[in-house]
């Protein structure tokens, strides 16, 4: 785990850090995080193998397209399925899709494997609708990859929603409903709300 300043002490350029456009923005904003290194991580399971000291929520990050070519980002706890036909159901797109590479590259400015919610920093004409998780805003931590997948930024819920806020970003819950660990309505309920957290700065 590094602070900012003992990470930047060895980078020369910053410009040729994807990173520091999330790094530094969450600096402008006063905001507090960890950063961890580790190998490039491309899948969940590669992350669990190298979790080491990180705490808090994990995620999984999808990034969708429809036939109309809307754009979405669903980031649901690391452990929860994710069935398309059921999101083209209560989401009434028709049919949903991964978002290519290019796709990705475009409106998030990311690689695959680097997904992630502080990507929204980069969706400057609101072309990508997101979706979390209603579960993981109970976290007091989450962890996302800052527009790389060799580095961890963990982040306060509370942090993360003013960084939102900052950006002028909707988001919409996720519910998962379950009953004694039997899943009995695989039903998702969107909550499209802006996020009005008092400003604590």
């Amino acid at each position: 785990m590094k602070t900012f300043r003992q990470y930047i002490e060895f980078i020369d350029d910053q410009s040729k850090h994807l990173e520091f456009l999330v790094l530094n923005e969450l600096n402008k904003l006063g905001l507090e995080y960890s950063i961890y290194e580790h190998p490039p991580l491309r899948t969940v399971e590669e992350s669990k193998a190298l979790r080491g000291e990180m705490h808090g929520g994990h995620t999984k990050n999808l990034f969708l397209r429809d036939k109309k070519k809307k754009n979405y980002l669903i980031t649901v706890n690391e452990n929860q399925k994710i069935d398309l036909k059921f999101l083209e159901n209560e989401f009434s797109t028709g049919r949903l899709s991964f978002g290519s590479p290019e796709r990705l590259s475009q409106f998030l400015g990311v690689k695959p494997g680097a997904v992630s919610p502080l990507a929204l920093l980069n969706d400057k004409h609101n072309n990508v609708s997101f979706f979390i998780d209603h579960n993981l805003l109970s976290e007091n931590i989450l962890n996302f990859h800052p527009l790389v997948n060799h580095l961890t930024v963990s982040i306060k819920v509370t942090d993360f929603k003013y960084f939102l806020k900052s950006q002028n970003k909707f988001y919409n819950e996720i519910y998962f409903w379950f009953f004694v660990n039997i899943l009995i309505k695989s039903s998702i309920l969107t909550l499209q709300r802006l996020i009005l957290e008092p400003n604590k700065y």
